[in-house]
């Protein structure tokens, strides 16, 4: 049997510790998500946690840029997929408002809660939060093709954003997908009728 090499060994356990904090995060909120806990939903000691992660911060910091590079990445993956022509505006309106509906938004939000409360959470949360969505804009103007010299074109994508953050609160007690369904038909007219004729190419 061939032994995984030790660097390896560490960077999988690194990673299985900071994906068990983004799920408790989730699931247990942030005064639930201990230290012990997360050690155990990712199947190593709490020994081995505080090897990797010497404080709950440092573990909870590198859950909170998970976050972040996870949605993103969702984000750019569905490049590849759009289609083009008209139907690509309404796909990227779809693409956009449900990109705050799963369990990462999920964590990010007992993260903003906490943070609202938390000194040193939120200054850790309010420079990665502000280089997310600058990243997100800029995908999302990349989605729409559309240039933002044009008046009013990052106003629409800024609200594109800003409603499918809301979309994605509304979404945590309930199922609201037959109602975002709806919505993004909707407001996806609405970006067809204020980006029309904006395009980048």
């Amino acid at each position: 049997m061939i032994r995984e090499p030790q660097q390896e060994r560490s960077r999988t356990t690194r990673r299985r510790l900071i994906e068990a904090a983004v799920e408790c995060i989730g699931e247990l909120g942030w005064t639930g998500t201990t230290v012990a806990v997360i050690a155990e939903r990712a199947g190593v000691s709490r020994g081995a946690a505080q090897h990797h992660f010497p404080t709950r911060e440092d573990l909870l910091v590198a859950a909170v840029e998970l976050v972040g590079e996870v949605q993103l990445s969702e984000l750019r993956s569905q490049v590849a997929d759009l289609p083009e022509g008209p139907s690509r505006i309404e796909t990227v309106a779809s693409v956009l408002l449900n990109l705050y509906a799963g369990p990462m938004f999920r964590a990010a939000l007992h993260l903003w809660v906490a943070g609202s409360t938390d000194q040193a959470l939120r200054d850790t949360l309010v420079p990665l939060e502000a280089r997310v969505g600058r990243e997100a804009h800029r995908v999302a103007v990349d989605l729409l093709g559309v240039d933002e010299s044009h008046d009013g074109v990052r106003e629409m994508v800024q609200a594109t954003l800003d409603l499918a953050r809301g979309l994605g609160l509304a979404n945590l007690l309930t199922d609201d997908t037959k109602r975002r369904q709806q919505i993004v038909r909707q407001w996806a007219r609405m970006l067809e009728q204020n980006v029309a004729g904006t395009t980048s190419v």
